[in-house]
């Protein structure tokens, strides 16, 4: 193995010397004089080599003004060493009372991930649902959610694919967050950051191509109008079909971006996306003897109509960001954000299990229309100052946010039986047959509209070198209405919701960290994404999801970060279906999770990087939900072990090779704890070589042995299989 030269060495030390003068300027000295740098992000032949950021590339300045700190902290390679989601002010990641991971523009990059769900499968206690196809759904901490997703802090709760083409990093805050984000959130959430006009010059083009018929084209081009105004394009296309039989997915998005830089102390931000996702949907393989149907030889098999099953989403998102800092040190960040989403899907699916003879399979169709519109403004005050030895960063906010839409369901009637269930052969499960589609009275059909008020006020306290507090409570004014278009009834409700947060940090040493935390999140009875409300729900009382948390971090070296949690979280007042009155709940349903999670991320050495860890994650039924999901079932889809870790080693200035392990021991597909998801393996691949100083060429092979192993579910009859392997070939250049 070729030695890395003096030169890579002392970029590593230049590195790690930046970082550190970066995180020093978010001390406690008075915001008006503190210097604002732009994000360190790699830059020509440093990207090609995937080598860290040197000290030259940190600094970027206006002629009348410098830059506030980037939206999401200070990266290093793999490593993130501190970011503002957690605690809405600049705060080291070791100094953050919570267990956050942050998957770095770099490790999406060398790992050759584009979605939401694949960047997210080495990160340590989060698990992928299938999302029947046609969304992004996730599990963190024993939690599922489709709509726990933000950009730059702001709600994207939407349910749809969401590519990285425009992602600096994509943050996982793992427990209850709602002193920061609002409702929901029980597990935690996903943040993507977004890449911003920074000033710095840029030209990148990625070309990406590889098996099944892949394509795909990304650029990203920036650039300083002046001195005050900075500008930057992110674009995307891609044309694929999948491993998965008839699957095939066209996406395309572009994302300007500006900056400018009103004055000493004013920075305003503009930022705006179209985004558009066409794709096949796909809920995977049918059930049988307790098992997935036959999934080894059923890998590719499509069951159902992949022909009547669409699945699109248009998105226009507009975002503006004032950032001001007054004479006297107060620090205000105003953010807007307007977002319409158009989001229809339509599938034809197995709705059965295959029965014991193994000749017969139901198939179902149903489609859903979800338009909504989102209008979010948020304003964050920021002030720091002593009252004796004591330092305090206090952080006081206001939430206005209004969401309406619409939510229709159709439920499919094949022509031949004129029923909602076609009976087809599980050894040739293809049906084209035809299909009515009719809002039934089980199905939604209704307008709405949510109002939130939310107010917030959180404090750091620094009281010495090896303590540190922080407190914060906020309270949510949640009104939300839904109009039957069938009946024209309207039913409202009215949640106002009070969700603390409280953390102590101890540091013995300065790279040594041990933090406890505590933290409330509800989600109201209208869920995770809005429909009907029917009276059922509206007596309904929120869920409610309280975690407790101990846990460590350790900074071996100012480039590698090891952390480590202990947690407990409860959840309650989940509904359950009233036996002796249909359409209305109980909620006495509880759940409990208990867990421990190690991370590791950063430079084991000069030329060996690492991103991964493990997770014991015991998620359990707490009482009765009914006759089949009771007290101790394991929670659907949560493994008790899983272990992630990617590694890349720099085996010469022009050649490196990553190399990735995913172990995940056995799942149930739901909480009745009948259908078992057995435990897999599976190794990944990067080979990666620089042909000159501004173009990389890289290979990616994801399940390099070609195991056979199921990846999610989204219900009994629901499991998708995982890729065979797959070969995707890229070209990085800058010039």
């Amino acid at each position: 193995m070729t030695k890395i030269d003096r030169r890579r060495r002392t970029k590593i030390w230049l590195t790690t010397t930046a970082v550190g003068s970066v995180l020093g300027l978010g001390s406690l000295a008075p915001a008006a004089a503190t210097p604002r740098v732009s994000e360190p992000e790699t830059t020509g032949a440093v990207q090609a080599g995937s080598m860290p950021t040197t000290m030259e590339e940190l600094s970027v300045a206006g002629e009348g003004g410098l830059l506030t700190e980037p939206q999401g902290g200070v990266t290093v390679g793999y490593l993130t060493k501190a970011t503002r989601s957690a605690t809405k002010t600049a705060t080291p990641l070791i100094d953050t009372p919570q267990s956050v991971t942050v998957v770095t523009q770099q490790q999406i990059r060398d790992q050759g991930f584009q979605s939401v769900g694949e960047a997210t499968r080495y990160v340590p206690g989060v698990i992928q649902a299938q999302g029947e196809g046609n969304r992004d759904e996730l599990i963190i901490r024993g939690q599922r959610s489709n709509a726990d997703f933000f950009v730059n802090g702001v709600r994207d709760d939407v349910q749809y694919y969401r590519d990285l083409y425009n992602t600096q990093r994509l943050e996982v805050l793992k427990g209850p967050n709602a002193m920061i984000f609002g409702r929901g959130g029980g597990g935690g959430v996903i943040n993507r950051v977004l890449k911003e006009a920074d000033g710095l010059s840029r030209r990148e083009v990625v070309l990406q191509g590889g098996q099944f018929w892949n394509k795909r084209v990304a650029v990203d081009v920036g650039d300083r109008v002046n001195d005050n105004v900075f500008f930057r394009m992110n674009g995307v296309f891609e044309d694929t079909a999948t491993y998965r039989d008839f699957v095939d997915i066209r996406r395309y998005g572009v994302n300007p971006t500006m900056t400018f830089l009103l004055g000493p102390q004013t920075t305003l931000k503009l930022s705006y996306e179209y985004f558009h996702d066409d794709r096949t949907t796909d809920r995977g393989l049918p059930s049988q003897f307790g098992r997935a149907y036959r999934y080894r030889d059923n890998t590719a098999t499509y069951f159902g109509n992949p022909f009547l099953s669409p699945a699109h989403v248009d998105a226009h998102i507009a975002t503006a960001q004032l950032d001001h800092v007054f004479e006297n040190g107060v620090v205000v960040r105003n953010q807007s954000r307007f977002a319409d989403y158009n989001k229809f899907y339509q599938n034809v699916f197995p709705g059965s299990a295959v029965n014991n003879a193994g000749t017969a399979v139901t198939i179902q169709a149903y489609n859903s229309q979800t338009d909504r519109t989102n209008y979010f403004n948020q304003t964050d005050f920021t002030y720091q100052f002593a009252t004796g030895p004591l330092k305090h960063t206090l952080l006081g906010g206001l939430e206005l946010g209004y969401q309406e839409g619409l939510s229709r369901r159709l439920d499919g009637f094949f022509s031949s039986t004129g029923t909602q269930n076609l009976v087809v052969n599980p050894l040739s499960p293809l049906t084209r047959e035809g299909i009515n589609f009719r809002n039934i009275p089980s199905g939604a059909n209704s307008t709405y509209d949510l109002g939130l008020v939310a107010t917030y006020v959180q404090d750091q306290i620094e009281v010495n070198e090896h303590l540190q507090l922080i407190g914060g409570l906020r309270y949510d004014h949640f009104d939300f209405s839904a109009r039957d278009r069938r009946t024209t009834v309207t039913q409202n409700r009215v949640d106002d919701l009070i969700s603390p947060r409280a953390g102590v940090v101890v540091k013995p040493l300065q790279n040594l960290a041990l933090y406890g935390s505590y933290s409330v999140s509800y989600l109201p009875s209208s869920g995770d994404q809005f429909s009907a409300l029917t009276p059922g729900l509206v007596i309904s009382e929120p869920e409610k999801f309280v975690n407790a948390e101990v846990g460590v971090k350790y900074d071996v070296s100012p480039v590698l970060q090891l952390t480590g949690a202990l947690f407990n979280l409860d959840r309650t007042n989940q509904r359950i279906a009233d036996p002796n009155r249909a359409g209305f709940f109980l909620t006495s349903g509880q759940t409990s999770t208990q867990g421990a999670e190690i991370g590791a991320n950063g430079y084991v050495t000069d030329w060996w990087s690492i991103a991964g860890g493990y997770a014991f994650t015991d998620a359990r039924i707490s009482n009765n939900l009914s006759t089949t999901i009771v007290a101790g079932n394991f929670v659907g889809l949560v493994p008790l072990n899983s272990f992630t870790l990617w590694n890349k080693f720099d085996l010469s200035r022009e050649f490196s090779v990553g190399v990735g392990y995913i172990n995940q021991s056995h799942s149930f597909a739901t909480s009745d704890n009948t259908i078992r998801l057995p435990s897999y393996s599976r190794f990944d691949l990067g080979l990666f070589y620089n042909l000159n100083e501004t173009t990389r060429a890289q290979v990616n092979i994801e399940n390099l042995f070609d195991r056979k192993y199921i990846v999610s579910a989204h219900n009994n009859n629901n499991i998708l299989p995982g890729a065979p392997r797959l070969v995707r070939f890229q070209i990085v250049t800058r010039f």
